[in-house]
């Protein structure tokens, strides 16, 4: 476990390096890993929101280097509306939510907020 976590961390150095440090890397498909991330504070976003959200799919993600990873997720949560995320991530693994946006459709873009 500590072995990919090293790794990853390396991918997303690598590739904020390539992409200018601090910036966001290029939008990409959500995978696995970032529908996790997600997930995990999935509660939090519906007890700020005050919705209960019966789809809740991540369709795209950036990430930044910071002291930690923030990524920044746009979550399909149905009827055409979509949610961005901004969820930091410490290098110990811990998850928290920073900002969102919501009453979004697919059109909007994917940025830094």
């Amino acid at each position: 476990m500590g072995s990919v976590y090293v790794l990853f961390l390396i991918v997303l150095i690598h590739e904020s390096y390539v992409e200018g440090l601090g910036g966001l890397t290029n939008v990409r498909t959500a995978t696995p890993e970032v529908q996790a991330v997600a997930d995990a504070i999935k509660p939090e976003l519906e007890s700020n929101t005050g919705a209960v959200f019966d789809k809740y799919v991540a369709v795209q993600y950036a990430t930044q280097v910071v002291a930690g990873v923030n990524y920044f997720i746009k979550v399909d949560v149905g009827h055409d509306k979509y949610v961005h995320l901004r969820v930091f991530k410490s290098f110990e693994g811990e998850l928290r939510l920073v900002r969102y946006k919501q009453g979004l459709k697919s059109a909007d873009p994917l940025s830094y907020f």
